[in-house]
């Protein structure tokens, strides 16, 4: 008999099929609950089989190609799968099905040369070209190839494979190799309780919800016709809150797609029908597109009125002027600029161009950095990671709808319009922290007892004992609060655009965030948006402009 961790897909696939059959049976209809059942009833090499099959890019296989060590007859082994119908040998098979199946020599072999007048010296797709015109009617794997004694099988379940799948992870983008990469310990999990409510979705409905999104998603992706997308997609709303978000965010992208096809009325509609953050923004750039400049106006006031983001509110301040102008109100009165405030942070620096290639950010640290001011290149890794440390508990929480399986780096509403809503109690708990100054013992404690769990937060990577002692002993818990309330105020978008280095002075206990700057580069708009909050509240920022000394002759390096 085989040892059980040569099966240990077929093991995780099993832990999969009774979670799944555990927490979600009520949403499961009479296949799927017979394929459950019946999947227990199989020999061991069966279903390791079917894992095989599901967990590869299919649907069909050439059993002659399949070689598994753990599987030493797969004849065998395919039999009850083939009685049950989950694999299908006599299904037909169109022609550009069997040229995924086949090399170009053997090809050459299955089809006679005279047939679409193939030769040697064509490509794959140039022989299927050829052949369409005769050949284009499905036929199975038999009558194409009948010289052949070799199988090939269809996988029929591939689709309840799929739904399960989701049900699983409540997502498509992860697969069953989690399960390895967590036996492995390259990927560790916080351990989150689950009960009853913790669970993806709450009806049958939500997902075939998630799986019509998906198809639209993948349509969208081979460009099908744009109009009749749109109109299924506006078709495809749902009342669960999530699930609406991913339908808004599919919107926007649609109305990008009919931006770049230049359809600027299916554009204008496809954004009206999305609320996705940033959506607003693009419907009024395209209001431009059509001069419809009235219209842009009056949904440029509405965001100024009430901004959805920072974000929004800053390309709205450079779009005003620009909108009065063409309205013939001449410039009218201008938003405040960010550019004064962050102009006033510059300092500039020439440097050595390094020899080794490497970017301005590690050209300035090296250059500043000393044993008496220390200098890391950190970017979104040190606040976001102080942040998730201490509010571990608050993104952790067990929350209906935050954590579905035991694979998830934090919770799944982390984008939702109500994230920090549904968890203020927690997060203040948190945060009172700094203001009796225990948030130091917490930090480090929970950087011991969490190391290396995944989080959207910490960067282990970046953050060690050094630069969290020096962080700790230098950023003061009034700078901290001030960084992590705006953090808080839209977790998605201001966990990126930090500045790319920290300077540390630990005699004086005194830091200095710096943006770094190679010539011709300019700062981007998420980055202005924290160098002007840190400019306002008084945490210490600038921005370092580095030039590259020429060398002598006058040529730069």
């Amino acid at each position: 008999m085989l040892a059980p961790h040569r099966f240990y897909y077929l093991h995780n696939f099993q832990r999969a099929l009774d979670w799944i059959a555990e927490r979600y049976g009520d949403l499961l209809d009479a296949s799927e609950q017979d394929f459950l059942a019946q999947f227990c009833g199989l020999p061991q090499a069966s279903r390791a089989l079917m894992v095989r099959l599901l967990m590869r890019r299919g649907p069909w296989f050439r059993a002659g190609k399949l070689v598994y060590e753990e599987i030493p007859d797969i004849g065998d082994a395919a039999a009850p799968l083939l009685a049950l119908g989950w694999l299908d040998a006599d299904h037909p098979m169109a022609l550009e099905e069997l040229f995924a199946l086949h090399t170009k020599p053997e090809l050459l072999q299955i089809f006679s040369p005279a047939a679409g007048g193939l030769h040697a010296g064509m490509r794959k797709p140039e022989m299927l070209q050829a052949l369409q015109p005769a050949q284009g009617l499905a036929r199975t794997y038999g009558q194409w190839h009948p010289q052949s004694g070799e199988a090939a099988w269809r996988v029929m379940v591939g689709g309840l494979g799929e739904r399960l799948r989701l049900m699983f992870f409540g997502n498509l983008h992860q697969d069953w190799s989690e399960f390895v990469l967590a036996d492995l310990g390259v990927f560790q999990y916080e351990r989150v309780a689950f009960d009853a409510g913790s669970r993806a979705f709450q009806s049958r409905a939500d997902v075939d919800g998630y799986l019509a999104l998906q198809a639209s998603r993948a349509a969208l992706e081979e460009g099908s016709d744009m109009a009749a997308l749109l109109e299924q997609v506006a078709g495809q709303a749902s009342a669960n809150p999530w699930l609406e978000q991913r339908r808004a965010k599919l919107l926007l992208r649609l109305g990008q797609a009919c931006e770049r096809a230049q359809d600027w009325p299916l554009a204008e509609k496809a954004y009206a029908l999305s609320a996705y953050p940033g959506a607003r923004h693009r419907r009024m750039r395209v209001y431009e597109r059509m001069q419809r400049f009235g219209d842009a106006m009056a949904l440029a006031q509405a965001a100024q009125a009430q901004p959805e983001s920072d974000e929004e509110l800053q390309r709205v301040a450079r779009m005003l002027p620009r909108l009065r102008r063409s309205l013939g109100q001449g410039g009218g009165v201008r938003t405040a600029s960010l550019a004064p405030a962050v102009a006033r942070m510059r300092n500039d620096l020439e440097l050595e161009a390094p020899a080794d290639g490497r970017s301005v950010e590690y050209a300035l640290r090296d250059h500043w950095h000393s044993e008496e001011a220390p200098v890391f290149y950190v970017e979104n890794a040190l606040v976001n990671s102080l942040f998730g440390l201490l509010c571990w508990p608050a993104l952790f929480a067990p929350l209906p709808g935050a954590f579905f399986h035991p694979f998830q780096s934090g919770p799944a509403d982390l984008g939702a319009p109500d994230f920090v809503r549904r968890r203020a109690d927690l997060f203040g708990a948190c945060l009172a922290a700094l203001d009796d100054g225990s948030y130091r013992a917490v930090i480090r404690q929970r950087f011991a007892d969490k190391q290396g769990l995944q989080s959207p937060f910490v960067f282990w990577g970046v953050l060690g004992v050094p630069l969290l002692d020096l962080a700790l002993d230098c950023m003061p818990a009034q700078h901290l609060r001030l960084l992590f309330a705006r953090l808080l105020s839209d977790p998605q978008a201001n966990r990126t655009g930090f500045p790319d280095l920290v300077r540390f002075w630990p005699a004086q206990r005194r830091y200095e965030l710096v943006e770094a700057k190679a010539p011709g580069d300019k700062l981007q708009d998420n980055q202005i948006r924290w160098l002007q909050y840190c400019a306002e509240h008084g945490i210490p920022v600038s921005v370092c402009h580095v030039q590259w000394r020429q060398p002598p002759g006058g040529e730069t390096a």
